[in-house]
């Protein structure tokens, strides 16, 4: 598996769980790596990411919310996700955004984030 994500599950509206992905060596760069998500009946939209300068771009319904954070060391990118709202209920999966713009790379595991009372 060359990305696999975690962290998900049943979340309170309000809360603040961090997910986590792990991704294959032959595919991480810190600066190429972005959070995407995937609700029920929905397109897959790009929500956190790294750019090539080593800033970070987020989308207007998670910026001030939503802080994505990366480890080189282990290969893994993170997700903080704060003050979740229910339409923030999705399937959150990483990649290598530079990768899937050539039109490479594969969708790894995603961990399901659901906001619910």
């Amino acid at each position: 598996v060359q990305l696999q994500a975690s962290g998900g599950g049943l979340v309170q509206p309000g809360g603040s769980p961090r997910l986590s992905c792990v991704v294959s060596g032959s595919i991480f760069d810190i600066n190429r790596m972005g959070w995407y998500r995937q609700a029920p009946g929905k397109q897959r939209e790009l929500v956190a990411a790294f750019t090539s300068t080593g800033s970070t771009n987020y989308a207007d319904s998670v910026k001030g919310r939503f802080t994505i954070s990366g480890d080189n060391a282990k290969n893994t990118v993170y997700l903080q996700m704060n003050t979740l709202k229910p339409e923030d209920t999705a399937v959150y999966y990483c990649n290598n955004i530079l990768l899937l713009s050539r039109g490479k790379g594969d969708w790894g595991q995603g961990t399901l984030v659901t906001v619910s009372s």
